[in-house]
């Protein structure tokens, strides 16, 4: 829902965005616009001098300007990184067998799958994340290797140890898993 929501809201902020920016260049060029457009010229300004010198004597006018322009921006900023933020899942429907199923909370299975992965040998730290749909999550998993680790055999046994447990113990018949490995930073060894 909130995706088709954003998808709307995203759009009719572009159209009006775009019927604006065309008109006012239409007008710049000195096109034909409708009567109610209030730029009808080349030489037509946002604000006249009239204008400018009316607002400029009110002491509050560009302290407000300012701060209405600002937080535009600030919430442009965060929407945007809101976009970039994949939502975690609360939830994840798990089959019960009786046909009406269960709910498991996201964090648990997380903190689960996270506290598994993290015993597994050659890796220090691991953090877990679902997304996707409760009835088909995906899993974002950060793996902190050991010095001594070896990245394919840290790998094999995430997917053959922690994650077939997950996946056995939530009842899914597929537990797709996007992993990202890192190597703990340490000093180098002195040789003598």
């Amino acid at each position: 829902m909130l995706r088709t929501v954003n998808r709307v809201l995203l759009g009719l902020a572009g159209l009006v965005l775009l019927c604006g920016g065309g008109a006012v260049l239409a007008a710049g060029l000195g096109l034909a616009v409708p009567s109610w457009w209030p730029w009808h010229g080349k030489d037509d300004v946002l604000l006249s001098a009239a204008d400018r010198d009316r607002w400029r004597a009110a002491g509050w006018w560009w302290p407000t300007v300012i701060a209405v322009l600002a937080l535009v921006v600030v919430l442009a900023l965060w929407w945007l990184l809101a976009q970039l933020r994949r939502a975690r899942l609360a939830e994840v429907l798990v089959d019960s067998g009786d046909g009406e199923g269960a709910l498991l909370r996201g964090r648990a299975l997380e903190g689960a799958l996270a506290a598994e992965a993290g015993t597994l040998d050659g890796v220090s730290h691991a953090q877990v994340a679902l997304t996707g749909r409760r009835s088909a999550p995906q899993a974002r998993i950060g793996l902190l290797l050991e010095p001594h680790a070896t990245p394919d055999e840290a790998l094999g046994r995430l997917a053959d140890e922690a994650l077939a447990h997950a996946r056995d113990a939530a009842g899914l018949a597929e537990l797709p898993a996007e992993v990202r490995l890192r190597a703990v930073r340490h000093r180098a060894e002195r040789v003598s």
